[in-house]
């Protein structure tokens, strides 16, 4: 098992642990703002210690998206999204065992922090919206990583940037799909909550999957890149 991929599902579980623990353990105390911020900054942790290892994609639409720009071969990408889905099942898996110690918790009732849309669901958005949102969102995520971190950019800020940019999406969406823009992340809960979560999976894993691939193409194509 390479250090990459280790790196990658350890960083993965930060984001699902931080992110989804914020909705989870303190979400009544901090509220949807305190729980954007606790996405972007799991993102910016897991960045600067990580990212020399991986890059810290920690999500199979970067990955996607770094793939279509020219930045990694097939295989890599594999082992990327592999160790991702991987690293989410073990965040949410934590963040399973906390919550469940607190008297009256219901994972049926409570969550994990999955996300969804439609009747019974935060804001209640459509599926059109939530399709919309994600896909939106997530090229404008990944083309702003895919930037960030492109040759001339400056290096030491790319964590920072690339995590107020979730930060600033959880802020705009929460209340529609309570935010993906990452397979993994919307995977790892779901899998443990069922149901509804688990019917509504292929709108995380689609929607990013297409919103990313679309940022790679064109970062690839110098419509989106510098030089």
């Amino acid at each position: 098992m390479s250090k990459t991929f280790v790196a990658e599902v350890i960083g993965t579980a930060i984001l699902v642990l931080f992110g989804c623990g914020a909705a989870v353990l303190m979400g009544a105390e901090i509220g949807m703002t305190g729980i954007a911020l606790a996405f972007g900054l799991a993102i910016v942790a897991a960045a600067y210690g990580i990212g020399p290892i991986s890059g810290a994609h920690l999500n199979p639409a970067v990955s996607l998206g770094a793939f279509l720009a020219g930045r990694m071969s097939a295989g890599a990408l594999a082992s990327y999204v592999l160790a991702q889905l991987i690293g989410a099942v073990i965040g949410a898996a934590i963040l399973y065992a906390i919550a469940s110690g607190k008297a009256g918790y219901d994972i049926a009732v409570n969550g994990l922090g999955q996300n969804g849309y439609g009747a019974g669901y935060l804001g209640e958005y459509s599926l059109a919206s939530a399709l919309i949102l994600e896909a939106v969102m997530t090229f404008l995520f990944v083309t702003v990583i895919l930037g960030a971190t492109q040759e001339g950019a400056p290096a030491e800020l790319a964590g920072l940037a690339i995590g107020l940019t979730l930060a600033a999406i959880h802020l705009v969406g929460i209340n529609v799909t309570g935010v993906s823009v990452n397979p993994a992340r919307s995977f790892g809960p779901a899998l443990f909550v069922d149901g509804k979560a688990m019917a509504d999976l292929w709108v995380f894993i689609a929607a990013p999957l297409a919103g990313g691939a679309l940022a790679g193409i064109l970062h690839r194509a110098g419509v989106t890149r510098a030089a």
